[in-house]
């Protein structure tokens, strides 16, 4: 049988709650995960990514992050929905409320063994700048964080590694070509 989370709330260091999805370790626990979204929420995409590494040991908080301006949202990958999701990422929820509801997030799973983090696309950039802002990382794992580029004067705190495609539009190799350098 598959490994299922659910949706929980859980108090931020602002005082609101919001959704975050938890699953627990199956197994032997190798250590705990933040997963951070990407544009498009916690959607069942990434919900099915939490129970993955759930199956293979770890337990995982999968952050709802724009759940005080858009309480349980999701988009598809429609175009309209693209720029829905895009505007509220960029100008609706501030990047730096990312980072500290990841910070609760670390320090719940920091009570019980290693932390880990990693994130998609807006997730990956939030992956970046958590691994040089918070505390309780073992390490970081960013895919195709757009922003990164923005940010690359920043220092991680713990072992990290970035992962761009070649072929992405999103995100120009000459950006990434900065990164690497």
């Amino acid at each position: 049988m598959a490994v299922k989370g659910t949706m929980e709330k859980m108090k931020m260091s602002d005082g609101a709650e919001i959704g975050v999805y938890r699953v627990q370790a199956q197994g032997t626990r190798r250590g705990g995960l933040v997963l951070i979204q990407e544009i498009f929420g916690v959607t069942d995409h990434i919900k099915e990514l939490c129970d993955g590494y759930a199956a293979d040991g770890y337990e995982v908080l999968a952050p709802a992050l724009y759940d005080r301006e858009h309480p349980n949202f999701q988009a598809s990958y429609s175009p309209e929905d693209i720029q829905v999701a895009i505007k509220l990422a960029r100008a609706e929820h501030p990047f730096d409320l990312s980072i500290k509801d990841t910070q609760v997030c670390i320090d719940d799973l920091k009570k019980r063994g290693h932390v880990f983090i990693t994130g998609y696309c807006y997730g990956g950039s939030v992956t970046w700048a958590a691994a040089a802002r918070c505390t309780g990382l073992s390490a970081a794992s960013g895919y195709y964080g757009g922003n990164i580029p923005q940010m690359i004067d920043l220092q991680p705190k713990c072992p990290t590694i970035l992962h761009f495609g070649e072929k992405d539009h999103g995100i120009p190799m000459e950006a990434v070509r900065k990164v690497e350098a």
